[in-house]
């Protein structure tokens, strides 16, 4: 976790520089000296950013996908892992590990609960058009 936190910043001194040294083809215009004058956006995922204290000063916008106790389940149950989950491993460690993050992360920022039984493309949707609203807002 760390290492993401110096990562975010050095995305945030320079995110050009970040870009191109990682790999990522800067589009042209963006070469401009005038960082301040530009729109960068960085996207960190993760299920327990949100439980890390140094990582929180660093959103602007913060989104936590839900779903309720059967679906999670029966998602965790058609998966096909290398070494298969033992018995009673949802009930009796993934999902009150999850109930604990989540309480643990409530009141720290202002998050956005997205309904996860809505198409990926349906949240897709909900989230870049707050993004975009809010960006439109800042100009």
């Amino acid at each position: 976790m760390e290492a993401m936190v110096n990562t975010v910043k050095g995305w945030i001194e320079n995110p050009i520089k970040f870009a191109r040294s990682h790999g990522v083809q800067v589009t042209p215009g963006a070469e401009m000296d005038d960082l301040e004058s530009q729109v960068h956006i960085l996207i960190v995922e993760g299920f327990l950013l949100y439980n890390y204290k140094p990582l929180l000063e660093f959103f602007d916008k913060s989104y936590y996908i839900t779903i309720p106790y059967e679906e999670c389940k029966l998602r965790r149950s058609t998966r096909q892992y290398t070494v298969p989950d033992p018995p009673g491993l949802f009930d009796g460690h993934v999902w009150p590990m999850y109930l604990k993050h989540r309480s643990d992360m409530d009141g720290t920022l202002q998050i956005e609960y997205l309904n996860g039984l809505k198409t990926k493309d349906e949240i897709y949707n909900q989230v870049y058009e707050d993004i975009h609203n809010t960006l439109l807002n800042r100009l």
